[in-house]
């Protein structure tokens, strides 16, 4: 594996921009049929929530990977002169590793269901009742500081989990790895290239978190209309959600190189 500088982490931000900068409505289309898919599984979730509840938050974790995959394959196209559309939505269920594709999924919702666990040893498990059954939660208990460390402790051990897993769909669907030997080279890449992963959750943040909101605040004290800030706030969080994907294959790309040519057996040393 290739040991990447820390800087590599905002290079990934950088890169993903400039995909989506080559054909920007095009990957807003490619982000509309992702939400139409979601807005599917909302409907099934809808339709069935009272023999499995929460089946919809469920549905949307084992479905991550065929969520991202699509983004990633359209760089991958780009790379190679091919035009993004919207049907590449399906890349993942047209793949013939569709039940791998489909417990990494399980396992992404696995991460999450520990992370939401390890929360409660801070709260008392008040994070996860907001999460699950927020109709019961007393209002009060939104004021408790608790909740807040809570909500932080399992973001840090999903985001870990998260890395772990980072490259495990494209190895899968690409090289064709069985489930757990890409989970294998997916935790040793990330774990690689940890300091790169610091600096691009950080400089996300900032790009996509504090950047927006001092954008908002100039908005507001310049209009003094809430209206103008909702109207901004749509297109900033469409077009951030789609660059934020598109971030997913340089990471992947600097690991292991352009998909179309790499091998494991030259890219591990």
């Amino acid at each position: 594996m290739t040991n990447l500088p820390a800087k590599t982490g905002w290079l990934w931000i950088r890169q993903g921009f400039q995909y989506f900068k080559q054909q920007p409505m095009e990957f807003i289309s490619l982000f509309l049929a992702y939400l139409f898919f979601v807005l599917i599984i909302g409907l099934i979730s809808y339709g069935v929530s009272g023999l499995i509840p929460h089946i919809g938050q469920l549905l949307t974790f084992i479905c991550l990977p065929l969520f991202t995959l699509p983004f990633m394959q359209a760089c991958k196209g780009l790379d190679q002169g091919q035009r993004v559309h919207p049907l590449l939505m399906l890349t993942g269920l047209r793949s013939p590793q569709l039940p791998s594709l489909l417990m990494l999924g399980l396992l992404y919702l696995l991460a999450a269901w520990v992370a939401l666990l390890a929360s409660t040893l801070i709260d008392g498990g008040l994070f996860m009742q907001l999460l699950t059954e927020s109709d019961k939660l007393d209002p009060s208990a939104l004021e408790d500081g608790a909740m807040a460390a809570a909500m932080l402790f399992a973001m840090l051990i999903y985001g870990l989990a998260l890395m772990a897993l980072w490259f495990a769909a494209p190895l899968i669907a690409w090289q064709e790895m069985p489930l757990f030997k890409a989970i294998f080279y997916s935790f040793f890449s990330a774990l690689k290239c940890f300091p790169a992963f610091i600096v691009y959750a950080l400089s996300w943040f900032a790009v996509a978190g504090i950047a927006p909101a001092i954008l908002m605040i100039m908005v507001a004290s310049m209009t003094g209309s809430q209206d103008a800030v909702v109207m901004l706030m749509v297109p900033v969080s469409l077009i951030s959600n789609v660059i934020l994907y598109c971030t997913f294959y340089p990471s992947y790309k600097s690991m292991f190189g352009p998909a179309e040519t790499e091998t494991v057996s030259s890219t591990i040393s």
